[in-house]
């Protein structure tokens, strides 16, 4: 799958990168990071979807918000497609392929930036797996401090709503809610302010990363695993199946 978004192509004298997509505000925030940089040019974007299900891995983000998502932000999409109840190892080799068709578009791409925070073993993981690809890791926000970084997120106009909370961590009724101030300002000592640690997944529907807002639907709110309650959001009146 990849978007209708036109083919980008690094500047001259920048490095090409592929931006690690999850729908949420970390991966959409690091693209408009790395587009305020002149040594870098982002020129597409990996997700991982869940057969099936045909949805984003732990946002469940539906393909056709993905879509439009990343056709607001004029970039191209790489799927690497994971059956459900994938292992790490499955993972990894859908990774792999990725990156692989990736390059094969994009010859001189080897670069990949990740949207993590502070989880350092979740960083050398990824670190460790891009060196054995061949290719090179990135981390533009990495050791941010995360309630600044939040407020940074909305006074700079990204708008997202919780699509996923785990409610081990916290109360189902956050999920659907903006992320917002008030958001910020209800969450529990303990939770960290960008979800950091699982805690909450979001669904980015506007920002300077992207050309015009997208118009979002909340669906309603289920219980997946007898743990996540995720809000299904649809793009358009059309995508309502």
């Amino acid at each position: 799958m990849t978007s209708a978004a036109p083919e980008r192509v690094a500047r001259s004298g920048a490095t090409p990168v592929l931006l690690s997509w999850s729908g949420g505000k970390d991966a959409a925030w690091t693209l408009h990071v790395l587009r305020q940089r002149t040594d870098v040019a982002v020129v597409g974007l990996v997700t991982t979807i869940t057969e099936g299900v045909e949805r984003v891995s732990m946002q469940g983000i539906r393909v056709a918000v993905l879509r439009a998502q990343a056709a607001a932000a004029s970039l191209p999409v790489i799927d690497a497609r994971l059956p459900p109840q994938a292992d790490n190892a499955a993972y990894e080799s859908v990774f792999a392929d990725a990156l692989a068709r990736a390059q094969a578009r994009w010859p001189t791409l080897h670069t990949i930036a990740f949207g993590d925070l502070f989880l350092a073993d979740i960083r050398a993981w990824r670190e460790t797996l891009c060196t054995a690809l061949g290719w090179r890791a990135l981390f533009p926000l990495f050791g941010r401090d995360t309630a600044s970084l939040a407020r940074e997120m909305q006074a700079g106009g990204l708008r997202a709503a919780l699509c996923c909370v785990d409610t081990t961590q916290l109360d189902a009724a956050f999920a659907g809610r903006a992320f917002d101030g008030a958001l910020l300002d209800a969450l529990p000592s303990g939770i960290d302010p960008c979800g950091e640690r699982g805690e909450f997944h979001t669904c980015v529907s506007d920002g300077p990363m992207f050309s015009a807002p997208l118009a979002l639907m909340p669906r309603g709110t289920t219980l997946r695993d007898g743990r996540f309650a995720e809000t299904d959001f649809a793009s358009t009146a059309g995508d309502l199946t």
